[in-house]
């Protein structure tokens, strides 16, 4: 059973940073994709970045582009998401997601972590 747990969210004031990690577990665990979403209080929940696991391109949504970025540490079935020059607005839970081969939906999701940008 693959299980991911994310880490590193919390408090920070506008124009600060954060870096969330994503750690997987389970021998099942081969995706194709990881990325990252979020979902802010009485929101849906929206996609911020991803990345495929065997490297390339990364793609990112329009409201965090030049200021986040994703990475991998495959070896250590890890992902991250940089987060700089944060703002009120991207104040929401964070969840990292991967998706296999072949679906169309992620399968593997975390449990999510607060962060909060405070002006």
């Amino acid at each position: 059973q693959v299980q991911l747990v994310e880490s590193g969210g919390g408090s920070v004031q506008a124009g600060g940073s954060l870096r969330l990690s994503c750690a997987a577990s389970g021998r099942t665990f081969s995706p194709y994709l990881v990325g990252w979403f979020r979902q802010a209080p009485g929101r849906e929940r929206e996609f911020v970045a991803s990345i495929f696991w065997t490297g390339g391109r990364a793609d990112y949504a329009d409201s965090v582009k030049g200021r986040f970025s994703i990475s991998s540490d495959n070896a250590k079935r890890t992902w991250y998401l940089e987060m700089r020059s944060l703002k009120p607005e991207d104040t929401a839970v964070y969840s990292c997601a991967g998706k296999k081969g072949g679906t169309s939906n992620y399968d593997y999701w975390g449990q999510g972590t607060q962060v909060t940008v405070s002006s």
